[in-house]
């Protein structure tokens, strides 16, 4: 195929292609009329009671897109789920996609907007990246909601006793502002509260984002919000939501947000947005409503999980699948030939220049994420997600290396062409799905201790030599056992960049252990997390923020969002 020319940005691309009213996008799916409501010309929210309708029908194949260990040489996670599910209605199968919806901290900040790229995108891209539907608006305010109830709580005399040393629930906000990570609150005077310290995470990093992408209907996002951890009585007895009484006034403020968002790609394929919890805090996936919903709607479901297999996609499978009883039917790995230089040791300014030394080097990172995939039991399919600059060379050193360990690999160009440049990838995702024998399994028993999950996770997942954990960690997990907190499974918060928890130490590193400093009980969204290296709850800007370069004209064509 010959390249593309003039190259254009991905907004331009996305702001080219006519799009279809948003009633023709629903009548390429079995939706009557009153599950749907439109959002504007081209939006539209699902309603839940489609999920009780087809509960007797089959479901679809469902294609896990994950990916090496991410570096900023990029790898096109979602451009290439979105390309994949273009490519498998291109031949003739009824394809949906279900991916998460971006964060406007990230947008603003470094990263740009994350709806796809090139000819592999989901519109309309500029709503998308922006306010879309409101899902995170809600999120936010339910969640301040929460903290604001509980600060006049103790104000009004403090009933149950809340020790304001203790409290563990912070505020949100959608945005980077390391300003606020921490603050203290109350003061002014006593009719202004009372004064202690505080701090703010950011939305998708919030418990009730993880609980909302983890529910399956609304009795159960309220039974899960009232189960939440908030603080501490001066007798060290937990408080819960339940215990405030505001989970009802949470939920109202979720009913909407609770119903997954339909949209289109460029070639006008259909997909589910909906949620987006941190893949490094939280589990990193889409909603599970949403994931339903599309098997219950397409042939072929083509979903993703943030960051490399270690972070979202060991998330995907042994939190969101044991939830939801889903099971994979394959799963798909991208790679680049720009990360792999990364990982074997090739700056990013020298990635322009061939080095198949160092590819083939950088290739033990690949390799160890397949070695994570076939601890699950899933058959797999190496996506090479092809760049302008990759030579034949290098291209040809991964399949070589790939056809001689057997690994299967589908060369894949869904940023330049679209849904037809990821024909040969979907060729090969049904024949191993039609071929490979699949032993879906998970890592490890939920009812084990949390010591003896963390070690499975950290040795078969990450490689490493075993964990060690600090005396505050080893005080919290006595303190979980005695509130039978402990038989939950364990979501990993660590450095994206490495399979250690030192984003230095890239490829395959060995010989090494894995630190966990404290853990935190997400009782609502029914996992404990695991807090390794130093993690950041709420990021800031770089020097030069992505929104900086953003514009909108008179006419309201916007710029610079990627």
């Amino acid at each position: 195929m010959k390249t593309q020319t003039p190259i254009k940005t991905d907004i331009e691309i996305a702001q080219s292609v006519k799009m279809k009213p948003i009633a023709e996008i629903v009548d390429l799916l079995d939706v009557t009329e009153g599950e749907w409501e439109p959002y504007g010309k081209y939006k539209a929210k699902i309603d839940l009671s489609l999920l009780e309708r087809k509960k007797q029908h089959p479901d679809g194949k469902l294609v896990l897109v994950t990916a090496i260990s991410p570096t900023p040489a990029g790898e096109g996670k979602t451009t290439v789920t979105v390309g994949l599910g273009q490519a498998l209605n291109r031949l003739g199968k009824k394809a949906v996609i279900a991916v998460r919806e971006p964060s406007l901290g990230p947008n603003f900040g470094m990263k740009g907007g994350a709806a796809g790229g090139g000819y592999s995108q989901v519109v309309p891209m500029e709503d998308i990246n922006l306010h879309f539907t409101g899902d995170f608006h809600a999120i936010t305010t339910a969640h301040n909601l929460l903290a604001a109830l509980l600060d006049n709580h103790v104000h009004q005399g403090n009933e149950l006793n809340i020790d304001p040393r203790q409290v563990v629930w912070k505020r949100v906000i959608d945005m980077n502002d390391r300003a606020l990570r921490d603050i203290v609150i109350g003061l002014g005077g006593k009719t202004n509260g009372v004064p202690r310290e505080a701090g703010f995470d950011i939305t998708v990093a919030s418990e009730i984002m993880a609980i909302l992408c983890l529910s399956e209907d609304l009795e159960e996002l309220k039974e899960s919000l009232a189960s939440m951890l908030v603080a501490y009585t001066y007798e060290g007895t937990p408080v819960y939501v339940r215990d405030l009484g505001a989970q009802g006034a949470m939920t109202l403020v979720l009913k909407d947000a609770i119903k997954p968002n339909l949209v289109q790609t460029l070639e006008h394929t259909p997909a589910l947005i909906h949620g987006g919890p941190f893949a490094n805090i939280a589990h990193g996936c889409n909603s599970l409503i949403a994931t339903k919903m599309a098997l219950k709607l397409g042939d072929y479901v083509v979903t993703e999980a943030g960051f490399g297999s270690d972070l979202g996609a060991e998330k995907f499978l042994n939190i969101k699948s044991r939830k939801g009883g889903l099971h994979p039917s394959a799963v798909v790995l991208v790679a680049t030939v720009r990360a792999l230089k990364m990982h074997g040791g090739v700056a990013k300014q020298d990635l322009g220049s061939e080095n198949v030394g160092a590819l083939i080097e950088g290739c033990s990172n690949l390799e160890k994420h397949i070695d994570t995939i076939k601890h699950f039991g899933l058959p797999f399919v190496v996506a090479l997600n092809r760049f302008p600059t990759d030579t034949e060379n290098e291209l040809k050193a991964v399949k070589d290396l790939c056809e001689k360990q057997g690994i299967p690999l589908a060369l894949t160009e869904v940023w330049e062409y679209g849904g037809a440049g990821g024909e040969p990838l979907a060729q090969k995702v049904m024949e191993t799905i039609e071929n490979a024998e699949n032993h879906f399994r998970f890592l490890y028993d939920e009812g084990s201790s949390i010591p003896e999950k963390i070690e499975k996770i950290a040795k078969k997942v990450y490689g490493a030599d075993g964990v060690l954990f600090t005396d505050k960690a080893r005080k919290q997990i006595k303190e979980y056992e005695r509130w039978g907190w402990d038989a939950m499974p364990i979501c990993m918060a660590k450095t994206q960049y490495s399979f250690s928890d030192n984003p230095a130490l890239l490829g395959r590193p060995k010989g090494f252990v894995i630190t966990v400093r404290e853990l935190k009980p997400s009782l609502g969204a029914g996992f404990i997390v695991a807090l390794t290296g130093d993690i950041m709850t709420m990021p800031g800007f770089p020097k030069r923020p992505a929104a900086l370069a953003m514009d909108i004209d008179e006419e309201g064509t916007i710029s610079g969002l990627f």
